[in-house]
């Protein structure tokens, strides 16, 4: 008898829930998590950091058969698709704010790795190897999650709060580890250098990835990026910005502006979203390209922010002396994190259309 529709799909439903369960964690999270230091947002991703902890150790309680045969038997059929759950809500969490913090090419890398957890779920199977996986994935949404949290907490960012988010994640995930060899002693002894091994390159890995510039600046993000003629202002609590309407192929990604300013000058708007305690300075770094196709630097100019405004905090900055050509301006923090660039072709004193936006 050939089997139905329904029951092919309860088969590969089986075969794949656990990565069915860490894919519905992410879902979630595109519909519930707006804001970096909203309390429900972060009260969301605690959950998630909390139930993967209790998950994890309830599971590996069951394959120890520490609460009789049949509850165990339940802990082991159903943990693991609300640690995949968890995991998966913990790690997307992270992803949406850290897309939101920086430019999604420079930060590719955290999204390779979500990307690689999801064919680890296919591919790991030996249940020695699972324990390790568990863990690694475990110490990563913890580490993101703490480098998410502090900052907001103390009103700061920047290398101190890094190294200390690492100290607290490798203190938190080796209390959960000495829990785990008092319910899992062989297991644990068994695997403990690679333990090790795993959650030390993790946290060396995370710590290169930091300080070569590549994980963006959470908790800052950047909400809109303009280049215009020029910008003027405030006047009133309002922004002027002289630009030019743009085809909406140029609006692609990759894809570059074309501005056409009469003079030789050249402004970059911004509106950079942080937390209400932080206080830092955000860059404006300026380069052209030259006829050997490499970018040169021109100027990087700064000014403080605070956040006071829920629709981010604006600012600008103009240089002179343009030429025609590729023109882009980036907007960092001081360590050079990218939160976004914007790039467009000029051509001054060509034809064009201007317009006078109010921001």
């Amino acid at each position: 008898m050939q089997p139905t529709v329904w029951q092919k799909a309860k088969k590969q439903i089986k075969k794949h829930w656990l990565t069915l369960s860490f894919v519905l964690g992410f879902c979630t999270d595109l519909i519930l998590l707006n804001q970096v230091d909203n309390l429900t947002d972060n009260l969301i991703l605690l959950g998630y950091a909390t139930l993967a902890s209790i998950s994890l150790l309830l599971f590996y309680t069951g394959v120890a058969e520490r609460w009789g045969e049949k509850f165990s038997r339940t802990l082991r059929r159903f943990m693991p698709g609300v640690m995949q759950y968890s995991f998966g809500g913990l790690l997307s969490g992270m992803l949406i704010f850290y897309g939101r913090s920086g430019d999604w090419v420079t930060s590719a890398p955290f999204l390779l790795l979500i990307l690689s957890v999801i064919f680890g779920n296919e591919l790991v199977h030996k249940r020695s190897d699972r324990l390790v996986y568990h863990l690694a994935l475990y110490f990563i949404g913890l580490f993101s999650y703490i480098v998410l949290v502090l900052p907001i907490v103390f009103g700061a960012m920047g290398d101190l709060m890094f190294v200390l988010s690492g100290v607290v994640a490798l203190v938190w995930v080796t209390i959960v580890i000495q829990m785990l060899y008092r319910i899992v002693p062989n297991y644990m002894r068994a695997n403990t250098r690679r333990v090790i091994l795993v959650i030390g390159s993790i946290y060396a890995t995370l710590h290169i990835l930091y300080f070569t510039g590549v994980l963006p600046p959470i908790p800052l993000s950047l909400t809109e990026l303009t280049m215009a003629h020029s910008v003027t202002g405030p006047e009133s609590g309002v922004y002027r910005v002289v630009t030019e309407p743009q085809a909406w192929w140029r609006q692609l990604p990759f894809m570059e502006e074309s501005l056409h300013p009469t003079a030789p000058t050249l402004s970059c708007f911004a509106r950079v979203y942080a937390p209400a305690k932080l206080h830092t300075d955000i860059y404006h770094r300026w380069e052209y390209k030259d006829e050997n196709g490499t970018w040169v630097d021109r100027a990087r100019i700064k000014y403080p922010i605070a956040g006071t405004n829920k629709g981010g905090y604006r600012g600008y900055t103009t240089i002179s002396n343009v030429g025609d050509g590729l023109w882009r301006c980036s907007v960092e923090t001081g360590r050079g994190q990218v939160l976004g660039r914007s790039t467009a072709y000029v051509d001054v004193g060509g034809k064009g259309s201007p317009v006078t936006l109010i921001k």
